[in-house]
């Protein structure tokens, strides 16, 4: 499943339902196991998400390089670091124009 985010502060960044789950989960958007179809970062809370956000890919270990791995780059492990940075940026944007970021999961095709 894709989940979308979106905010009139930054451009749509869409990531792998797999891939946002643990980003949720850090920020205190989701509880359990299920994606709820859609849901908002307030801008009165978004102060709170980024730091958690950022605490949490400063703790990420990151991915080990092999010498094998530094040949074929789409071949290199894509970190929590890495994951989260769009997000990071659209929610900084977000703050500091004091918008909302909205996100919806499902198939945008």
């Amino acid at each position: 499943m894709l989940v979308t985010f979106s905010s009139k502060a930054g451009a749509d960044i869409l990531m792998l339902s797999q891939h946002a789950k643990p980003l949720l989960r850090i920020m205190g958007k989701l509880d359990g196991v299920e994606l709820p179809l859609r849901g908002v970062f307030m801008p009165e809370h978004l102060t709170q998400n980024i730091l958690a956000l950022e605490q949490a890919t400063a703790l990420a270990p990151q991915p080990r390089e092999t010498d094998d791995q530094s040949q074929e780059p789409l071949s290199q492990p894509v970190g929590l670091r890495q994951r989260a940075f769009p997000l990071l940026e659209l929610l900084k944007r977000a703050k500091d124009k004091n918008l909302p970021v909205l996100w919806v999961a499902g198939s945008a095709w």
